[in-house]
């Protein structure tokens, strides 16, 4: 009994302790990632997944151009046949079809029931020596998909470094919200305590404690409502990052430290991504017409044959029995020039293709001086609202200067009997508000600068004013 308890007993600690590591392994897995501001974007970019499926088409794109490429390579068919029918033949002409087998030979006296086996092997080769700039036509098509192919991928890398960076500031404004409302809630802890303590002393009316109770749960349920705010911005952030599990936590603190001076951005709008992938879409419309417009015209090839066959049947109407027919018995070969003329009857057709193709290239136009039109405008804002976010950010700490010693200043007054609760609550209000926008304020010049970096199609300036004010580690 003794070795069996043992074993009992050592099981039991093996499991306790799996099950402890598991739990330390997941405890791991699901824990808050905090990352810098540069390292979300870089992040976004190397696990977002419609980053991973434009590189894909990128090369899906590089393939179709191999595939164009490779229309000028010599054309190699080759067969072998082994068959055991009738020989039975009749003389007469039969359309073009693709059901009833090909027959050859001469028409016999009578009809047989009788089958033979019958061979065949050959090899055609055939190169299209002149197409009169089709496959030309048809390899600048592919390159020029490759090319919007690329501008789709920039365009996106840009899309996917926006969400992020929107989202990362997300978060940042939402933990400095709560750590006002938090700030804002201490005080009025203070101040609730303190008035209660008045108005039990009798020192104060009852109604005074009642309102700063009123104004602390209030506080109390704008912080509740701020840390909410602040888990949804976290979810919003680990989403666009391509996190699976767990939630993403910010590092901000050098972000924080002060407002960078750095200014509007500059460039030309048809250098932005959004630009450039409609230009390339003008480029692969045109290329489609470039097409159509090689598409009635001859094309010419050079080719060869080498075949054989062998039949057990012969002219006299005699059949071989046995193995006769599986050898090869006569061997041919060929060789000749074929033109291929277009089907002359589908001019109508080609011409609405044509039209069709021309139509799509002025509509692709049409949507490339839209997008000039959009990024140009998107510049423009995003300078205002630098010099706006810059200038806010230089007013609050005036805001906060004053709305701070307001505060101390009601506060001494209520203490000394001198003023109300309410003006002190209302003093505590602009308190927590100036606060608040002095946080935001350093936060929406961050956002300002990303915008501007966004209309401009780059953000490697932007990510040197995070590296430089001491946003990355």
């Amino acid at each position: 009994m003794i070795p069996m308890r043992l074993t009992l007993t050592a099981a039991v600690c093996f499991v306790a302790w799996s099950t402890c590591v598991a739990a330390q392994t997941n405890s791991a897995q699901n824990a808050p990632q905090v990352l810098t501001l540069e390292e979300a974007l870089r992040y976004a970019l190397d696990h977002y997944p419609t980053v991973r499926a434009a590189l894909e088409q990128v090369n899906a794109s590089r393939a179709n151009v191999s595939v164009a490429q490779s229309t000028s390579l010599p054309r190699l068919d080759a067969l072998w046949q082994t068959n055991r029918a009738t020989a039975n033949n009749v003389f007469g002409q039969l359309l073009p079809q693709a059901i009833i087998p090909a027959l050859s030979g001469p028409v016999l006296a009578s009809a047989s029931d009788d089958s033979v086996w019958g061979s065949a092997a050959g090899a055609l080769i055939s190169w299209e020596a002149v197409d009169f700039g089709l496959r030309g036509a048809t390899v600048r098509g592919a390159e020029a998909a490759v090319l919007r192919a690329r501008a789709d991928e920039s365009l996106t890398r840009l899309e996917v470094q926006s969400a992020v960076g929107a989202a990362f500031l997300a978060v940042v404004q939402a933990e400095q919200t709560v750590a006002a409302t938090q700030a804002d809630v201490e005080r009025r802890a203070v101040l609730a305590r303190a008035a209660r303590t008045l108005a039990d002393n009798q020192l104060r009316p009852g109604a005074e404690a009642s309102r700063a109770d009123a104004e602390r749960a209030a506080a109390q349920t704008r912080s509740i409502l701020a840390r909410q705010a602040l888990v949804l911005c976290q979810t919003t952030l680990t989403r666009v990052l391509g996190v699976a599990t767990g939630l993403v936590s910010v590092n901000s603190t050098n972000l924080l430290a002060s407002a960078p001076t750095s200014g509007a951005l500059s460039g030309a709008a048809s250098t932005h991504p959004l630009a450039q992938a409609h230009q390339a879409s003008v480029d692969v419309a045109r290329a489609q017409e470039d097409v159509l417009a090689h598409t009635n015209r001859p094309r010419l090839y050079l080719q060869s044959s080498v075949f054989a066959r062998g039949s057990g049947a012969n002219a006299d109407g005699l059949l071989d029995g046995g193995s006769d027919g599986l050898g090869l018995e006569r061997a041919n070969w060929a060789a000749g020039v074929q033109v291929v003329f277009p089907n002359l009857f589908e001019f109508a057709s080609l011409r609405a293709r044509r039209a069709s193709a021309a139509a799509s290239t002025r509509a692709e136009n049409a949507r490339y001086e839209e997008a000039l039109l959009t990024v140009t405008s998107e510049q423009q804002a995003a300078a205002a609202a630098i010099d706006a976010a810059r200038a806010v950010a230089a007013n609050t700490p005036v805001q906060l200067a004053a709305a701070q010693q307001s505060e101390a200043q009601a506060r001494a007054r209520y203490d000394a009997g001198l003023a109300s609760i309410i003006e002190v609550a209302d003093t505590q209000n602009l308190l927590a508000q100036a606060e608040y926008q002095d946080a935001l304020a350093k936060v929406e010049v961050w956002r300002a600068l990303l915008a501007d970096a966004i209309a401009h199609g780059d953000l490697t300036q932007f990510v040197n004013v995070v590296r430089s004010s001491g946003g990355a580690r």
